[in-house]
């Protein structure tokens, strides 16, 4: 059994470092993180049964484990004095979510900055019926039916620079926020399509990259990234200016996907990114009607 944890744990490390080209081989670096745990678990069971050899063997491993691990679960944000800002990321199940629970989280939490996806003309209507433009009236809406396509950017704020990328096969957009106290702030949404198609996924996580690679000055970016921290293409993402919320707050991996199953959520593919910004706290909660989990970024400006 101890042996059987360490081999797991050592598969684990493999897909997490590894820059994977092959559909299956993605999919299971979705949950790298869970396999790790194996080589810890595998360690103390190796030693109980007072196996020092292998336990030392497979100590070494644990250890990659945990240094791999352990930082997303410890603070890295520093402490910053800048104008507040809070930052919501839905994925609407093709439209499907409830408006009305969209509309009730926005409020609750005094979200600025809304980004969408899968967002349809009847998604964008009933939010509008459902009190989002009082809360949020500044917008630009992509809105596409009958696919995964569709992506919006709500906003407290003014919004121009309204700008669709090319190159992608879903809607992926940003704006130029005039927040009164911070100034211009640059908005992304983003949707890359699921690794099913892990070509397609890869050119656009790349092309991803380099938009965020050539950008200066702050910015947020909502997103459902379809890949999570242990994926190296999400990885790369934080390599320029941009780091994730999550690793300012030590949140950890803060599972959002499936929510419409009875297992889920498991894995964590719904991101906020900042640069010129530090996130003080991040949470997920769940939106009746769509398979992932909203997550809100508490923001204060560098």
């Amino acid at each position: 059994m101890g042996w059987f944890a360490v081999v797991l744990g050592a598969i684990g490390l493999v897909l997490h470092f590894g820059d994977w080209q092959r559909r299956g081989l993605v999919l299971l670096a979705s949950g790298a993180s869970y396999l790790m745990v194996g080589a810890v678990v595998g360690s103390v069971l190796l030693l109980i049964a007072r196996g020092w050899r292998s336990g030392a063997v497979a100590a070494v491993l644990a250890v990659a484990a945990l240094w791999t691990l352990v930082p997303a679960f410890v603070p890295h944000g520093h402490a910053a004095t800048g104008p507040r800002l809070t930052v919501m990321q839905s994925n609407l199940l093709l439209g499907g979510a409830d408006p009305a629970a969209v509309v009730g989280a926005v409020r609750s939490n005094d979200v600025d900055v809304l980004t969408i996806n899968e967002l349809t003309n009847r998604a964008a209507e009933r939010l509008a019926a459902s009190g989002l433009l009082d809360e949020l009236p500044y917008r630009y809406l992509e809105p596409v039916d009958g696919s995964a396509g569709g992506t919006g950017i709500y906003s407290r704020y003014p919004l121009r620079d309204f700008t669709k990328f090319d190159g992608f096969l879903l809607n992926n957009m940003s704006v130029t926020m005039e927040h009164p106290a911070g100034g211009p702030i640059a908005v992304f949404a983003f949707h890359p399509v699921p690794p099913l198609d892990v070509r397609a996924w890869s050119a656009e996580m790349r092309s991803i990259r380099g938009l965020l690679d050539a950008h200066r000055g702050p910015a947020v970016v909502g997103a459902d990234f379809n890949a999570t921290r242990d994926h190296k293409a999400f990885r790369d993402l934080l390599g320029g200016g941009f780091a994730a919320a999550a690793d300012h707050t030590g949140t950890g991996l803060l599972p959002t996907y499936p929510t419409d199953r009875p297992w889920g959520p498991v894995i964590g593919i719904d991101h906020v990114l900042l640069s010129g910004a530090t996130a003080e706290r991040l949470h997920s909660l769940t939106i009746p009607g769509s398979d992932h989990r909203a997550v809100i970024a508490d923001v204060r400006l560098n």
